[in-house]
């Protein structure tokens, strides 16, 4: 096994497998001090589109920290571990409330996690404009 550095946009056959795997992930977003926050998230990689997905409660921490970096949307990565093996994806993170996306990262959610998401009347998505991918598989 090697750390690799990918191209989110296009990884190669190893990478976009780990992704494809059922695993819990992490989302780290900054609080308006600067530190990190981390928590427990499902992430779907969508590398054709250039995204990473993450359902949120409109209500939550994760979101209000990306609402709270405006425009130019919030630094984050996205990280899945399996003992000796992770990956990681970096960008540019947004709120999305749009219906048609949120319905696209709920799909996509089902798909990875073999499991409808529960209801969420407040439900919007995190989406991740990728500028990198790296990983140790």
């Amino acid at each position: 096994m090697t750390t690799r550095t990918q191209d989110p946009g296009a990884p190669d056959a190893a990478y976009l497998s780990f992704w494809r795997e059922r695993h819990l992930c992490t989302l780290t977003t900054p609080r308006p001090d600067g530190s990190p926050h981390v928590v427990p998230v499902g992430v779907t990689y969508d590398p054709e589109a250039g995204l990473a997905r993450v359902i949120a409660s409109g209500t939550s921490a994760k979101v209000r920290h990306v609402r709270a970096a405006g425009a130019e949307g919030a630094r984050v990565a996205v990280c899945q571990v399996d003992g000796r093996r992770w990956a990681t994806l970096e960008g540019r993170a947004y709120v999305r409330t749009e219906p048609e996306r949120v319905v696209e990262a709920e799909r996509r959610y089902a798909e990875r996690y073999g499991r409808e998401p529960g209801p969420n009347p407040l439900r919007v998505v995190i989406e991740i404009s990728l500028t990198r991918a790296m990983g140790h598989f």
